[in-house]
């Protein structure tokens, strides 16, 4: 046994294992690579504390910071490595998409809030429950969007549909919401159908690139990750081909605060392949190109750690659920991408951003007073009071019936 590094009030004391000798070879020849595979294969053992406190450990001594060498060295050939992962045309971006998204859907309810919001939460407290955070994410958005009744609203990456109901039940407006998920598009549609608005509040099987008409308003949450920077001119020129002359848009994705890097070699074979976390030095230009106005422009810092956070615990305390739904090597690895996620929000350049664009300068108000007003008329009604979030099932059990669902 090895001791290494001298107790720090910021970490807590791992013991791990290596089970034979070739695992710290492999974790030596590609760190985040080799200890992922080791730690979902059992080869990596972890005997005092837990996956979360060995990354934390890992990624405090591998933190962004001018005078940290160590991080450096480390991204440098994951750089070079990772040029060729992030290009999405159209028939490998549905790929990518089912590799994740096509799981069960059983396993998402695990540990996600009961509105299946896959996306960093909006905290306005550290203690705030994920399932409140979640709406107020959405109610932060809505507000964002300016939204008017009757308007026609783009949902692009619209994941399981609880954004595209809920702007429909907050504003009255309608809402095309697009996915590259069959069984995200499923549930989607089964919820508009429990809701009884199917006619107002549609989802299609569609790339971005396809859509067609003109949109008042258009969101994407968490979908610009797996556009790839060689494609951010084209949606970008497709979004604002899509706007009307006064139209908004509000893009929710994770981002960099330390320029442009890599996807981890772990994370794009597993997890998310063709995903990309971009800088703003990458967006703001082909924004610019686009011919379209940044409007606003807010930086979300701990908010996917508190979330990252509650989903880990919850997959934690639904262990065995998972295990049956899959098995040990499975859990692990979803443990490792949650750990590593929150590390990766807690100590290195990940942060969230929220852009709102325009075609004209003047589409939206020359002052932000509007946004908070709206957003304290939206939260004061509260996640229960929601017709499509806590206590509204039929949608899971209509999902249910189909055949080839998932779960």
């Amino acid at each position: 046994m090895r001791r290494y590094g001298n107790a720090s009030p910021v970490t807590v004391p791992v013991t791990i294992r290596l089970v034979d000798r070739i695992t710290p070879w492999r974790i030596a020849a590609n760190p985040v690579k080799g200890a992922g595979e080791a730690y979902m294969d059992g080869r990596l053992v972890i005997e005092d504390g837990d996956i979360q406190s060995f990354l934390d450990l890992i990624g405090h001594n591998a933190r962004w910071d001018a005078d940290n060498p160590t991080r450096v060295a480390l991204w440098r050939a994951q750089r070079i490595g990772s040029k060729l992962d992030v290009w999405n045309w159209q028939r490998r971006s549905k790929r990518n998409v089912a590799h994740h998204y096509d799981l069960s859907g059983s396993l998402y309810d695990l540990f996600l809030d009961q509105d299946r919001q896959y996306s960093c939460a909006y905290f306005q407290r550290a203690d705030t429950s994920l399932e409140q955070a979640q709406f107020d994410k959405k109610a932060h958005i809505a507000a964002k969007l300016s939204l008017e009744p009757g308007q026609r609203v783009l949902d692009i990456g619209c994941g399981w549909g609880g954004m595209a109901l809920y702007l429909h039940e907050v504003a009255d407006v309608d809402v095309l919401g697009i996915t590259l998920s069959e069984e995200q598009l499923k549930i989607a549609r089964a919820r508009a159908a429990a809701a009884g608005v199917a006619d107002r509040v549609q989802f299609e099987l569609m790339d971005y690139r396809n859509v067609t008409g003109r949109f008042d308003r258009i969101v994407s949450v968490g979908m610009f990750e797996h556009v790839g920077p060689p494609h951010y001119r084209t949606f970008f020129r497709k979004c604002c081909d899509l706007l009307t002359p006064d139209g908004v848009m509000l893009l929710h994705t994770i981002g960099r605060a330390d320029g442009p890097g890599a996807t981890d070699p772990w994370l794009a074979k597993y997890i998310f392949p063709g995903g990309y976390v971009p800088a703003l030095s990458q967006i703001v230009p082909e924004i610019e190109r686009s011919y379209l106005w940044l409007t606003d422009l807010e930086v979300l810092r701990l908010h996917y750690a508190y979330t990252l956070e509650a989903w880990l615990d919850r997959v934690n305390r639904n262990r065995a659920a998972i295990v049956a739904l899959y098995d040990e090597r499975f859990v692990r690895m979803w443990q490792f991408y949650l750990a590593a996620s929150i590390s990766a929000f807690r100590h290195d350049g990940h942060c969230v951003h929220q852009l709102q664009l325009t075609r004209k300068r003047d589409a939206v108000p020359i002052v932000r007073d509007y946004m908070l007003a709206g957003e304290r008329a939206l939260n004061a009604s509260g996640p229960e009071a929601s017709t499509n979030v806590a206590g509204k099932d039929s949608w899971r059990n209509e999902a249910a019936k189909d055949p080839t669902h998932a779960s």
